[in-house]
């Protein structure tokens, strides 16, 4: 998972419980980017998973002692085990055994990581791993919708090869998946009930089989927005350009490579959409009509000239829809006035926030891992600073969080 989709999470306190399966070597990379994010992580192991990953090494990673002794004198005259529950923001357990799992719904504390989750009381999120016909069997199904009924939320697991030889389902999550969940877990749920779309991406228009007209859009901006959206709630529809990027967690995807495509993806689901984000980098031409073969040097001689034809206009098309959805619209520019240039574009597109940004900065904009946008709607501008995408994509869905109240209050 790329750093600049990684979830903010300086100051939250992360309580990681490590059980005796295979897949304990994982939950080591995942407690270093726990704290690569700025968690504070604890991290208590069963018996049984410290024969797989030593206790030294979460402490290593995590700075803290580990925990793993209900009968600890040291920590217990202090009643640790109701303490490491009391001091937790979100609970993850990872691996989460079939053992874990049937312990946990049957509310057994015979261990620290069960009496702890006996004590806890906040967001549990579960990491189930085990072997495949451990993970089908009838008891583990019923042992997670048990748990899952209580309110805990699980990621994974996965699909392939195992370390026993068997190939299925019962992987645990990668960290980064899982990285993303703990993010959703504790990211305000400010888009909670709420649909969004976002395109995300460049578009590619062909010359002919082998050759296309595009630009230098990663999608990396559209991707965090489809992260943050997903993290606060949303149901999340991502129409992405030709990109290499993984899907984000909880995000349905569409993929679509022309222009015309992305146009007739994003109005087949446009209606019914609370927010619709168009931070897709759509070529504003395509070539008249595409060559059936490859175009040879021999046949154009030193000049080929292309005929090129203007593509629709996604953005401007959505401010018919009725019930009409909030629109967001990106401006990506090359210098000038930011301000003076997103004020004409709002209005010329007709959308309700503009998002404008210099892509001609060399440490922000296209292919970065940063942006420096500034966000313009009816009530005024506001300029950031240069963030990570995800830390600006979360600055813009606070903006649209606060105009979907605002029409609420305006009875729209």
């Amino acid at each position: 998972m790329n750093e600049w989709l990684w979830p903010d999470l300086a100051g939250r306190r992360i309580l990681l419980g490590v059980s005796g399966g295979i897949a304990a070597y994982k939950a080591a990379e995942l407690c270093r980017l726990l704290s690569r994010c700025g968690a504070s992580v604890r991290v208590m192991m069963t018996v049984a998973a410290r024969r797989f990953v030593g206790e030294t090494t979460f402490a290593a990673l995590s700075g803290h002692p580990v925990s793993t002794d209900l009968f600890d004198p040291v920590q217990e005259g202090q009643i640790g085990h109701i303490a490491l529950a009391d001091q937790t923001e979100l609970l993850v357990l990872a691996p989460a055994t079939a053992n874990l799992l049937a312990r946990l719904a049957h509310g057994l504390g015979d261990d620290l990581v069960s009496t702890v989750c006996l004590a806890y009381t906040g967001p549990l999120l579960l990491a189930p791993a085990m072997n495949v016909h451990m993970w089908q069997h009838p008891a583990t199904r019923e042992n997670l919708h048990t748990l899952l009924g209580r309110g805990a939320r699980s990621v994974g697991p996965g699909s392939g090869e195992m370390a026993c030889g068997h190939v299925g389902e019962g992987r645990m999550a990668e960290p980064g998946e899982i990285l993303q969940a703990v993010g959703a877990g504790l990211a305000p749920q400010i888009l909670a009930g709420r649909a969004v779309l976002v395109s995300a991406g460049p578009t590619h228009e062909p010359i002919d089989p082998v050759r296309f007209l595009g630009n230098r859009s990663s999608g990396k901006m559209g991707f965090a927005l489809a992260a943050e959206a997903a993290a606060a709630g949303a149901r999340t529809t991502l129409v992405a350009g030709p990109s290499s990027l993984s899907t984000p967690l909880g995000v349905e995807r569409v993929d679509v490579g022309t222009a015309a495509e992305m146009a007739a993806a994003i109005k087949a689901r446009a209606p019914g959409q609370d927010v619709v984000v168009m931070a897709a980098a759509v070529a504003d031409y395509r070539p008249s009509s595409a060559a059936a073969s490859k175009i040879k040097k021999e046949q154009t001689g030193s000049r080929l000239t292309l005929e090129l034809t203007q593509t629709e206009d996604i953005l401007a098309g959505l401010t018919r829809l009725e019930p009409r959805p909030l629109l967001v619209g990106f401006a990506a520019e090359t210098g000038g006035d930011l301000g003076a240039l997103a004020a004409r574009k709002r209005e010329a597109k007709g959308c309700d926030l503009l998002v404008a940004n210099d892509v001609s900065q060399p440490d922000a904009g296209f292919e970065r891992d940063h942006n420096r946008v500034l966000i313009q709607d009816a009530s005024g501008t506001e300029s950031l600073p240069l963030l990570g995408k995800r830390a600006v994509a979360a600055r813009i869905l606070g903006r649209v969080a606060s105009s979907l109240e605002a029409r609420v209050g305006a009875g729209r």
